[in-house]
């Protein structure tokens, strides 16, 4: 039934698949790795040897290393883990709905909740707020589509058929501001259409540091996984996809900035990375070094005010605050904008306060 009997604690990380395979008499010997690699259908050399590092696979009941020689009669078990289905929990989560009707809705998403389920989030996302929201009680399971090597991307999860409400994009788990969600099928390919086509009107603002000394401009640079840690993204050199964000100088600080944000594109992080990249990291960022004093460091006051302007944030200071799309089925350009959250306003205020005394 629903989530009042679900227990969050049965969820395995992870589901065994065991493979048994006899070598056939006459076989010509060769490495254990390949033997699996060519008779294993569907499975890639990585999760494999993963397997094997793991003393998943034994050569006749012994754990067998990647250069081991499988030889004519060898019993090869090999247990493959993959991980499990998602559940959908319908979770009754207040929700700060901006617009809503028949077809979708515009929810302004706190600092903190990520917006749909993973294999790191499983509940208490806005999906879950959202099921709830809109009446359901059941629960929903999708079978997993993804392979241990990419578990953090959850991309297949997100485009599901099976995922009602349609999160038409989304926002990383520490940014804030409106989110436009479906209610059908039609509707979200037809809105996704729209953010494929950049028709949208979409900014983010920001406080960043460093003063700016343009008041607008275009930052650019290839996005790509970084190569100092997998989890995050970097401007790399090769490979990478193209990525575009413009900007425009609203208000200044004293070793900081407010900005307005566009993204021409959409990739990943790609806000805070081209902001990192280009040495003006969103302040309270502590993926990518906006939790440390940047600019500033020198002046003994600012210091002082800054340790502790950063104390009191808990997050990257990014807020998606206007959101404007075309109507597919009421025809007509609907555009909203969100007030900035507790923590950001009260950052700006203390920033403004602060560069007021002593710029």
């Amino acid at each position: 039934m629903g989530n009042e009997t679900f227990n969050y604690l049965d969820f395995p990380e992870s589901i065994e698949v065991e493979h048994r395979l006899r070598v056939p008499a006459g076989k010509q010997i060769e490495r254990l790795d390949t033997y699996l690699v060519r008779h294993l259908k569907n499975v890639s050399r990585t999760k494999i040897q993963k397997a094997i590092e793991n003393n998943d696979v034994t050569i006749n009941g012994i754990p067998a290393k990647a250069n081991k020689k499988v030889k004519p009669n060898d019993v090869i078990v090999c247990i493959l883990r993959r991980l499990p289905p998602i559940t959908l929990i319908p979770e009754n989560i207040p929700l700060d709905v901006y617009y809503e009707d028949d077809y979708l809705m515009v929810v302004n998403k706190p600092a903190g909740m990520v917006t749909h389920p993973g294999y790191g989030n499983r509940h208490r996302t806005l999906v879950n707020a959202v099921l709830f929201h809109l009446g359901y009680r059941e629960n929903i399971e999708i079978e997993n589509e993804l392979d241990d090597e990419c578990e953090n991307d959850e991309g297949p999860i997100f485009a599901s058929d099976k995922v009602r409400p349609g999160i038409v994009h989304r926002l990383d788990k520490d940014t804030s501001g409106l989110i436009l969600i479906s209610k059908n099928p039609e509707i979200h390919q037809q809105l996704a259409q729209q953010f494929f086509e950049r028709t949208i009107e979409r900014y983010y603002y920001a406080i960043v540091w460093g003063e700016l000394k343009e008041t607008q401009g275009t930052l650019t640079g290839n996005i790509g996984r970084s190569p100092k840690d997998r989890k995050l993204f970097a401007v790399v050199r090769k490979g990478g996809k193209p990525a575009t964000t413009n900007y425009w100088l609203e208000e200044k600080f004293q070793y900081l900035s407010l900005v307005r944000l566009k993204l021409q594109t959409g990739r990943t992080h790609q806000i805070r990375v081209h902001l990192s990249h280009n040495k003006h990291s969103l302040l309270g960022d502590k993926s990518y070094g906006g939790d440390s004093i940047v600019y500033g460091g020198h002046n003994t006051r600012f210091k002082r005010f800054a340790s502790n302007l950063l104390k009191s944030i808990e997050r990257q200071m990014l807020h998606a605050k206007v959101l404007g799309f075309y109507h597919p089925i009421k025809k007509q350009f609907l555009r909203f904008e969100s007030e900035y959250p507790e923590d950001m306003k009260l950052a700006i205020n203390k920033l403004r306060k602060y560069s007021q005394n002593y710029l």
